[in-house]
């Protein structure tokens, strides 16, 4: 009988005589099922670029290597990233938040990013990585719960906001499971969702810091009408003529508005990289 996830993990564990460290946010999937699932999902080897951030004891790891010898790996733990090196892989040691992904050797054959993702830096990945130009063409990644619910969130849900517009106006985002506490090892407190993001093309203008500050801006005060926060970024006249052309109340609230419609209210209002300054 074969060798179980869960047996190989508790294996290495053992091996290299060390413990999940909680404060690095790791949990380990032990679950073979969960595992080859998203790998179906991620399917590696149609990618000239596979990178996995945190593989901490290579849950997914090893499929990732079978599948694609050109894996790259980002580890911030000292200890996984001397094992990894081991195995005669490339490992970028560092906090992948600090990373200069323009240093990144993109190629014209596609990159692929999969990740269980320590979570407290799961919503920042995604808003660094969605308003850069390149990017991967795909990331299928474990999100908590929560986290996920907001990525997928509709227009005046509860969940709709700022990581919400980033998130689908950059790409086509699936669920592809939910994985609960029993899927790893130690088991967090919570509930887990993995994602998979296909990049979509789009205008230029939105893959910038300006479309970020833009939709942050919106959403300071979601719950008041949108036209009077953007009224301070923008002329009251440029706003008028941009509700008009989109046919929008002047008191709609940005939690009404789709992610369709905020992308294009960006690009009228946006006729330049720089914002237009209100004069007083």
């Amino acid at each position: 009988m074969s060798e179980s996830l869960r047996q190989k993990i508790e294996k290495r564990m053992q091996e290299l005589g060390i413990a999940a460290k909680r404060s690095l946010g790791q949990n380990f999937l032990v679950s073979d099922n969960t595992v080859d699932r998203i790998i179906a999902a991620a399917e590696p080897r149609r990618f000239q670029q596979v990178v996995e951030i945190g593989p901490g004891l290579g849950s997914l790891t090893d499929l990732l290597k079978e599948q694609n010898q050109s894996l790259k790996l980002y580890e911030l733990d000292r200890n996984f990233c001397e094992y990894w090196r081991e195995q005669g892989l490339q490992v970028i040691e560092g906090d992948v938040l600090k990373t200069n992904w323009s240093d990144f050797a993109w190629g014209d054959g596609g990159s692929l990013l999969v990740s269980n993702l320590p979570y407290q830096i799961s919503s920042r990945l995604v808003v660094d990585l969605s308003i850069r130009q390149p990017t991967f063409d795909r990331m299928v990644l474990m999100f908590q719960k929560e986290v996920g619910k907001r990525i997928m969130a509709k227009p005046s849900s509860e969940d709709y906001g700022l990581l919400t517009v980033i998130a689908q106006a950059f790409w086509e985002v699936d669920l592809v499971l939910e994985a609960g506490a029993v899927d790893f090892f130690p088991r967090p407190n919570v509930a887990s969702r993995v994602l998979k993001f296909d990049y979509h093309a789009l205008d230029d203008r939105l893959a910038t810091p300006h479309f970020l500050k833009f939709v942050k801006a919106g959403f300071e005060n979601r719950r008041k009408k949108l036209n009077r926060k953007l009224e301070s970024l923008f002329s009251k006249a440029e706003v008028a003529e941009a509700y008009s052309r989109l046919s929008l109340k002047e008191d709609i609230r940005v939690e009404a508005l789709s992610v369709e419609q905020i992308k294009d209210l960006y690009l009228i209002l946006s006729k330049t990289l720089e914002p237009s300054a209100k004069n007083h």
